[in-house]
């Protein structure tokens, strides 16, 4: 799937750098930019930039001092796929296949919220990646496939994640046909928050970062624990642990500032973190 919104799969296209991170990780205060930087298969998922996010992931877990994460890559795809080249040549077991799943599940799990600034085309396993995040915003130009079933293949892992954000019967046709479609499309069928005007994309971006930092980073986190819950709960015992969780966050320090500052008619001044 290449720049041009082609329709299969990825691989090919010249040789990576060997001396460099295929994620590239940028620090700007609280918010980290975890960058796709794979230029020679057009950000395909291969299996060292998976366990480079992976890592990425597993750091940001840790550190409460970043408030949001930002996903993004270089280029006119955002990410075109699993690396079939690599795939094909490692035999099976040893690729992304296995991978994928760990860094999905690090996104939907991680304390911070997500965001993906999808910053051009999307293909099969990137659709996943999108839907893993907790928003997702993309210009107008760009096309999304779930181009599985052109190579033979299916869409198994990235539907867990992508039938949690879009609706049943547009994931069916999309993911059966493997047609392209807009990101107006896309909007429509729930895998994006927003889609925007290319000119506008950091603009969209930039305006919702300040609303997360506005935001108890405590707060977000419980928040963020209630979807899975909703997700995977049947209702009593969803409404238990949302009762918890709720309990958990009245109990916190954020919650005690933030009241107070509502009730003081004040900015609250959320806990410090190291």
């Amino acid at each position: 799937m290449g720049d041009d919104g082609d329709e299969h799969g990825a691989g090919g296209g010249g040789e990576p750098d060997e001396g460099r991170p295929l994620l590239r990780v940028e620090r700007r205060g609280p918010v980290t930019r975890l960058i796709l930087d794979s230029p020679h298969n057009r950000n395909a998922l291969s299996a060292r930039l998976l366990s480079e996010f992976a890592a990425a992931l597993e750091d940001i877990g840790s550190d409460p001092a970043i408030r949001l994460v930002v996903v993004t890559g270089v280029g006119t795809t955002f990410c075109s796929g699993a690396d079939l080249g690599e795939r094909r040549s490692a035999g099976p077991g040893i690729s992304a296949h296995t991978a994928l799943p760990e860094v999905l599940r690090r996104i939907v799990r991680l304390p911070q919220p997500v965001l993906a600034r999808v910053n051009g085309h999307v293909r099969a396993g990137g659709m996943g990646l999108v839907a893993a995040c907790d928003l997702a915003v993309a210009p107008a130009s760009a096309t999304f496939a779930f181009s599985e079933v052109r190579v033979g293949v299916a869409p198994a892992i990235i539907a867990v994640p992508a039938l949690r954000v879009m609706s049943r019967r547009a994931f069916a046709r999309y993911s059966l046909t493997g047609e392209t479609f807009s990101a107006h499309e896309a909007r429509a069928a729930g895998l994006l928050t927003a889609t925007v005007d290319d000119a506008e994309l950091d603009r969209w971006v930039e305006g919702v970062t300040a609303s997360f930092l506005l935001s108890s980073p405590d707060a977000i986190t419980v928040t963020k624990k209630l979807f899975e819950v909703v997700w995977e709960q049947d209702w009593d015992q969803a409404m238990d642990s949302a009762t918890a969780l709720s309990s958990e966050a009245f109990g916190s320090a954020d919650a005690a500032e933030g009241i107070g500052a509502f009730l003081e008619k004040r900015p609250p001044v959320w806990v410090k973190r190291p």
